[in-house]
Order: C-alpha cells, then sequence, then structure tokens
C-alpha cells in the first residue's frame, strides 16, 4: 500500500517535466516561425526597394517622382530597424504615387506586373508574420511561461507599424 504513492509522486514529477519541455519547445518553435517570416518580409521589402529603384529608370518618367522614389528607395534599403516603420511607409506612399501615373503603367505593364506580384507577396508576408507574433505573445502571456521563465532569454516579438500601413495602403 505504500509503494502506489511512491511510485506516484516520480510520475506526476516526470509529467511536470515533460509538460515544461514540450511547452518551452513549443515556444521555441514560435519565436523561430517569427524570425522565419520576419527574414521572408525582409527580403521582399528589399526586393521591393529594388523594384523601385528600377521604377526611376524608367523612360519619360516624372524627374520629380523619380527623385522622391528615389530617396525613399535608398532610405528603405539602408534603414536600420527603429527607422525601418517610417522609412518603409514612405516608400508605400511614393510607390502608391507612382502608381497613379496610368501612361506609366499603360507603356510598362511588366514591371508594374512584377509589383503587384510583389504587393500580394507583401501582404501574405505581413500576415504570417503579424500572426507569428501574436501567437508568441499569446503563449509567452500565459502565466506556466512566465513562472517557469519558459522563453529565457529570448526577446519578445514585436510587430512594425509599417505592417499595418503597408497592409492599409495596399488594400486601397
Amino acid at each position: 500500500m505504500m509503494e502506489f504513492p511512491i511510485l506516484l509522486i516520480p510520475t506526476v514529477i516526470l509529467l511536470i517535466i515533460w509538460y515544461l519541455t514540450a511547452s518551452a519547445t513549443r515556444l521555441d518553435r514560435l519565436h523561430q516561425r517569427v524570425e522565419t517570416s520576419w527574414a521572408n518580409l525582409d527580403a521582399i521589402l528589399q526586393r521591393r526597394a529594388s523594384l523601385a529603384l528600377q521604377l526611376t529608370h524608367l523612360p519619360g518618367s516624372d524627374p520629380a517622382a523619380n527623385l522622391l522614389l528615389t530617396s525613399a528607395a535608398h532610405q528603405a534599403r539602408a534603414a536600420d530597424i527603429s527607422e525601418r516603420s517610417e522609412a518603409e511607409s514612405a516608400l508605400t506612399g511614393a510607390l502608391l504615387l507612382l502608381r497613379q501615373e496610368q501612361w506609366l503603367v499603360e507603356k510598362y505593364p511588366e514591371v508594374f506586373a512584377e509589383l503587384d506580384h510583389l504587393t500580394e507577396r507583401l501582404k501574405i508576408g505581413i500576415s504570417l508574420h503579424v500572426e507569428g507574433v501574436s501567437a508568441a505573445r499569446a503563449r509567452r502571456s500565459k502565466a506556466i511561461y512566465r513562472i517557469f521563465r519558459l522563453a529565457g532569454r529570448a526577446p519578445l516579438p514585436v510587430k512594425y507599424a509599417f505592417e499595418d500601413d503597408s497592409l492599409a495602403e495596399v488594400q486601397r
């Protein structure tokens, strides 16, 4: 009769350890998902800035618009993370202004088709990143993750302001 509780205690301890390990692993996978989605999003944003620079070299485009677009594209490519939101929002605005030049869109449909494709990929990339950040933050807000410090020293995932701005501008 004494053997049953003695065997139950190590079993319960092992189950708790297994649960904590599985929870920490799940959180680690969420953090990896956020990092991967950010890397993908960053690549799309870099490609968009590169395409914006290509647009400035199209014959017949407005020199003032080219200057604005060139400046916005260079800022977006060179911005560090603290300035990234503002730079990406400025590039989105400049591309929207250029998109309003209907004759330019009709003259170079392949370039603007690629821009449309990148815009679609950007929407998907932003959605995946925002979803990953939300999932990781929700998981980290649970008491068990805070009490047992299952996140370790990993920084809290963040969503950037340009993600909301880009989605709002793109959907117009």
